[in-house]
């Protein structure tokens, strides 16, 4: 298994490391000391840098000004977004592109991609259903009437609800399909409430009361939610990968300068086994991310659908980015719940990242079911 990054993948990359070298992860109020919103949108001007560096064009085409990039590359740039806890609709935004691009109306394409690419207007999707619990696709009706759809349901915990111009809807239809809606913000029959993250971050919920849409903004292509599904997963993984990294580094530091009984406490052996388990979770959350990026990005055929790779790193993930900021609020002591310190943001962006995941028994089922339905020889 050869896992080595292409050149433009590398490049791509390091110009993420720049963009996001002068990021504070405390630049906003700490989500324990604020009721509400650690604030009321997103980072500007970090959005502005990542249009800057073309870095959120990464999947788009050359003709919409993009780089022509897959999935790998993009989850390279969320590593280093997460590592400095960056306030960004990256993933959502460009993963709503990339699927308008790979399956929306020419019209869609020409009205949206170009623009997100220049970073003018921000796209997201409501993946968590009515509940966060139940399948986001079943959480709101379609159907058609005359040319146009007509939308019904809910959808909660929609990240960016407040700051993205147009949000993509999963819908059913009465024939158990299910299309993708390109809902604008403030669009008649759409209502918005406020709703807030463990992060601190504002999320929307959507209501959607007889919202019309035309043909022109609704995606009627097969598999396109199931596409963008497992893009969005993959992307939360990959954000997972790079919070965990950073944590475990910051655990590295401080228990090497801490000292106990005039030794370092990372020569423990307590310690030092403690950190290594972790560090094991985080290279296995490495190789199923890239493992899951790869087939989505090559659509190689394998012995499970794209989808079995996506619950494997999913499972990883979501488990692993737990364990690996609980060992370090354990290792920290006290100091990693002071709020002036900022390990206790990573917790709280770690347990956001592990509900969006959602639990790993979950997934696990879902992994069940596909070698139930594919038995391997």
């Amino acid at each position: 298994m050869d896992f080595t990054f292409t050149e433009e993948q590398q490049a791509a990359a390091e110009a993420a490391k720049g963009v996001f070298a002068g990021v504070a992860p405390d630049a906003v109020p700490s989500p324990a000391l604020t009721p509400g919103a650690v604030a009321e949108t997103h980072d500007h001007a970090l959005w502005a840098g990542l249009a800057g560096a073309d870095l959120l064009s990464l999947l788009l085409d050359e003709r919409y000004g993009g780089a022509g990039l897959d999935a790998i590359a993009l989850c390279l740039v969320l590593r280093e977004s997460a590592r400095v806890l960056a306030r960004v609709p990256l993933l959502e935004s460009s993963a709503a592109a990339a699927a308008v691009q790979a399956f929306g109306s020419d019209e869609a394409k020409s009205a949206l991609l170009a623009r997100v690419g220049r970073g003018e207007i921000v796209l997201t999707v409501a993946a968590h259903g009515r509940t966060g619990h139940d399948p986001a696709g079943l959480a709101v009706t379609a159907r058609r009437d005359g040319e146009d759809w007509v939308l019904d349901g809910v959808q909660t915990a929609v990240p960016w609800a407040y700051d993205a111009d147009v949000t993509v809807v999963p819908a059913h239809t009465a024939t158990g399909r299910t299309v993708l809606a390109l809902v604008p913000r403030e669009h008649p029959g759409a209502v918005l409430a406020e709703q807030f993250s463990t992060s601190g971050e504002r999320l929307g919920e959507l209501r959607l009361e007889s919202a019309r849409l035309t043909a022109r903004d609704v995606i009627d292509a097969d598999g396109a939610w199931e596409w963008l599904r497992d893009l969005l997963a993959t992307g939360t993984c990959a954000l997972a990968l790079g919070l965990g990294e950073r944590v475990l580094r910051m655990t590295g530091e401080y228990t090497s300068e801490r000292e106990q009984f005039g030794f370092p406490i990372a020569t423990f052996q307590a310690v030092a086994v403690q950190a290594a388990d972790r560090y094991i979770d985080l290279r296995a959350m490495e190789a199923t991310l890239w493992q899951a990026a790869w087939r989505i990005a090559s659509g190689a055929p394998g012995a499970l659908p794209a989808a079995g790779d996506v619950a494997v790193a999913k499972i990883w993930a979501a488990e692993g980015v737990r364990r690996v900021v609980q060992t370090a609020q354990h290792l920290h002591g006290g100091f990693g719940a002071d709020v002036d310190y900022p390990l206790h943001r990573y917790h709280a962006w770690a347990k956001h990242l592990e509900l969006s995941l959602g639990p790993a028994a979950a997934h696990e089922e879902a992994l069940g079911d596909l070698l139930a339905a594919h038995p391997l020889a």
